[in-house]
């Protein structure tokens, strides 16, 4: 399921997105838009469990979760 939003963007990011969908490396400025969401949505997460873990310190028990994400987390385009 998706919902339709409205988004104001800069006349040269929309430049840029159409180049980028006319060469062939996006389906569609809206695919563009997405991934572009969710690897920041991710950087953000990222970010967050950081500052976690630095708060937490070395030793701690999330040394497994952290082994068992690198491993198996993948991204999905």
């Amino acid at each position: 399921m998706s919902t339709q939003i409205a988004v104001r963007l800069s006349d040269s990011l929309v430049v840029a997105l159409d180049r980028v969908v006319a060469c062939g490396r996006a389906r569609s400025r809206a695919s563009l838009v997405e991934a572009a969401l969710e690897r920041e949505l991710r950087r953000l997460a990222a970010e967050a469990d950081a500052e976690t873990l630095r708060g937490v310190g070395p030793g701690d028990d999330l040394d497994a979760v952290v082994r068992w994400t690198a491993a198996n987390a993948s991204v999905d385009e």
